[in-house]
Order: structure tokens, then sequence, then C-alpha cells
């Protein structure tokens, strides 16, 4: 079995804990581990990497690569592929899938969404298995029995009963509550957008029920000309809901998409309260006086008083206070904030890039200050900047850093200052973490103020 994993989503329902640049399927929400790592682990129940398939957004490229570096684990450099642009499920999974059949011929593939938590047990290998033995003749979709009515969820009638699953016999989408309530009493499905294909049956049935798909990717030049080109559309609606061939196989096991803060509630263990809390940092804590059933997950010391069913997410640089029940609204706060151009968006005070990670610790009017962490090995660009002047102090480490066309190290204490238009490059020649406190002045302080020279990461 090979498996297809998509990593591509931008993260705007839960806002601020994700951002366009660290969407949730790379966030430890729960403890070290991303969802993204779970679902890779997931796949190795199955799957050797060399099997092991990731399509994800450009900007991703290098935190999947970190995230599985911290794996220990390497896939083949061909085997993560770069959308140019998200244009939803059905070319995604198109593209993995014609890929595993470039390189394997006829494969039967499990396409997992990397933002799922889920208990990988033996009842989940179990079905897995017998969704494999099916993707010989139909196109498999996995079935979560309902817990309770969920007007969050697509649903799924059962049709005619298979070996291990049944024929659908219809998809239906998201109801209101009084129709969910109906469908968990007649014995429907939650729609987990978990599947297992067969590649060639799959190739045959795009090519039949969604062409413009098919001759996108068939036909174009290049990705980049294909992903011009080819429609926004879901596997549900271009493939699922046409075929004659679509199945579900019931997997009874613990699931949450973690579409919503109310879900990510549903997940956490409580307290004798009911509250589902969440701290990070070595000064965040909570304490709640007559407080319950909420969600609190904070980088700060938090305190709520007389307060029920509410979801207090702090990110340092951004409050989110909402009622449970409610936070679907939150993509709406997100609309909001992307049409002023608000970078909270896009990114954290804490952004990773190839080298490692910097967190803005302080910004006003002319000034930033920065921690820089530098990975054993790595360096930054060789850039120069048109607008502001950067002085480095070593905390930890030591630090080789080249100005012009002299070259220094720095151990932790000692600083240099980089003025406005000079040539520089910052490096980690060591074993240890290189930390390095930054500060920026000048007149315009935005991140676009680069020019790089050199980069051994490709960027531009």
């Amino acid at each position: 079995m090979k498996t297809l994993i998509l990593a591509g989503g931008k993260g705007t329902r839960l806002w601020p804990l994700s951002r366009e640049l660290m969407p949730k399927q790379f966030i430890k929400i729960f403890d070290d581990t991303s969802l993204f790592q779970k679902t890779v682990r997931r796949a190795l129940l199955f799957s050797k990497p060399k099997e092991i398939f990731v399509v994800t957004n450009r900007e991703y490229r290098f935190r999947v690569l970190d995230e599985l570096r911290d794996m220990g684990i390497e896939l083949p450099e061909d085997n993560i592929l770069l959308e140019p642009v998200g244009k939803n499920t059905l070319p995604a999974i198109y593209w993995g899938l014609k890929t595993v059949h470039e390189n394997f011929g006829k494969s039967r593939v499990a396409v997992l969404p990397s933002d799922h938590l889920i208990d990988a047990n033996e009842r989940y290998v179990e079905a897995f298995k017998t969704a494999e033995k099916l993707a010989g003749e139909y196109f498999v979709t996995f079935g979560i029995k309902p817990t309770k009515p969920h007007t969050g969820y697509g649903y799924i009638r059962p049709g005619e009963k298979l070996k291990g699953g049944y024929k659908v016999a219809e998809f239906k989408e998201k109801p209101d509550f009084e129709t969910a309530k109906r469908y968990v009493e007649e014995g429907y499905y939650w729609n987990s957008g978990m599947f297992m294909f067969d590649t060639e049956l799959f190739i045959e049935d795009v090519r039949n029920l969604a062409p413009e798909v098919y001759s996108a990717f068939e036909e174009a030049g290049s990705v980049e000309e294909a992903y011009e080109i080819v429609p926004d559309i879901s596997v549900d609606y271009g493939i699922m809901e046409k075929t004659a061939r679509a199945a579900v196989v019931p997997l009874n096991v613990y699931w949450n998409d973690l579409g919503s803060f109310d879900a990510i509630y549903d997940a956490f263990e409580k307290d004798e309260s009911g509250n589902a809390v969440k701290v990070r940092g070595l000064k965040a804590g909570y304490v709640g006086i007559d407080s319950k059933s909420n969600l609190i997950m904070t980088e700060r010391l938090t305190a709520t008083v007389g307060v029920s069913d509410l979801v207090i997410i702090d990110t340092g640089d951004a409050l989110l206070v909402a009622h449970r029940g409610e936070t679907q609204k939150v993509k709406e706060v997100y609309r909001r904030l992307k049409e002023r151009g608000d970078e909270r968006v896009i990114v954290h005070r804490t952004a990773y890039r190839p080298w490692g990670s910097y967190t803005v610790l302080e910004e006003g009017d002319r000034y930033k200050i920065k921690r820089l962490t530098v990975l054993p090995g790595k360096k930054l660009s060789l850039q120069m900047h048109y607008h502001r002047s950067e002085h480095w102090v070593v905390v930890r480490g030591t630090a080789k850093v080249i100005l012009e066309d002299r070259e220094i190290l720095l151990r932790p204490g000692e600083s240099t200052f980089i003025p406005a238009g000079v040539r520089h490059r910052l490096e980690n020649p060591g074993r240890v973490v290189l930390e390095v406190i930054e500060t920026q002045i000048g007149e315009y302080l935005g991140e676009d103020d680069i020019v790089r020279f050199d980069d051994e990461f490709g960027r531009v």
C-alpha cells in the first residue's frame, strides 16, 4: 500500500493558533508531535518511506522537511509535491496518484489529510486492510460512526452491503441540527475525508467525470501550467458524488478533524470543572475561579473568574475570546484581517525558516527586537537591507558572521553591528543551537526588505 498525505491547507478556522505560514497540521496542539507527524506515523503502518508521498504548498516545503527530519525520516525528494497554488483536493489527489502510478505502476493508495486527530489502533489497521481489498473495484471512503448530531460534518448514507463495507447510497452536505439527529438515528456515517484509491481506476474516472482536471495535468507542459488552468474542485464534488464506484468502510475509532476550537475542546482532557487548558512557555499558567467548561490556550499567565463556555486563545501577539458553539465564525475574523493586510494572519511572532526560526520579542516605531535560532550547520542567506541596520548579540553557541569581505567569530556575550547597505550573513558552524538577539533599527522593518545574493535553500 502506498500513502498520499495532503498537507497544503492554510488554516483559517483556528486563527490565531494557526496562521497561513503555520497551519494547524504543523502545530503541536496536544503534545510534542505535530498533526503532520502523527499522520506520517500512521502512514508508516502500511507504507515504507519511499512509498509515502506528500502534496503541500510550496511555502511549506522546508516546514515539511524539518518535520520529517525531527522524526528521523527521509523521503525521496521527488515524493514531496509542491503545489504552486492551492486548488482544492481533487487536483492535489490526482497529481499525487498520477505520480505514484508513474513511479510504481498500478497501486492502491491511502489518501490521508494531515490535520486530523485519530486513534490508530487495531480497528484502524483492520479498516485500512479491508479498504485495500475493496479498492480493486471501488473508491473507498472511511465512515466514522457519529457520537452525536453534528452540523459541521458531511454524512454518508450506506447502501448495499459489501464484504467489510457498503456501497455509498448517497453523500449528504453539512446538515442543520434536526437533520443531523435524523441522520444519526438512521445509521449514517460522518464523512472522514480519508480515502483508498486504485491509481489506474482513479485516473480512468477522472478522465471520464472530471475531464478538465485530467486534461490540465496530461496536456500542460508543466505543473505550473496545469495549476493555472485546473479548476478549484474537491474530490467529493468532482468524483465521489458522481462515480458508480463509491464505497464506505466503517472506521470505528476516535476521530476528530479539529476543524474548529469547539472540536479542539472536545479532544482535550478536562479538569474537574470541565476546563480544557494548554499553557505554553516558562511564565505561562492558568488560574480559574468559578469558571467551567472553557477552552484556555495561552502563552502567559491567564486567570478567569466566573466565566463559562468560553474559548480563550492567547498567542502573545493576538487574543481570541469566543463563546463555545460560535467558533465556526473565526474564519470571518481571519477574512477581515486579511482584507486589512494584517500580517498576523500570515505569521506568528515565531516564524520558521529553513535555517531555524525567529521570534519577535518587542517592536515599536523604528525598532524591532528578535530572537534568532539557527540550527547546527545552517546559515542564513548572504543578504543586505536598504532601510535598516542590525545589531547582533550572541546568547548561546558560536556565530560565524560575514560582513562584506570580513569574517568574524562571536561567542556568548559578544556582538557586532551591521549598517544598512552592508552585505552580511549569519552562520552556525557549531554542534549546538545558536541563539542570537537581533535589534533592528530603521525607517522600514518589513521582512521584504531583503536583497539576497546567495542562498543555500534556493530562495529568491
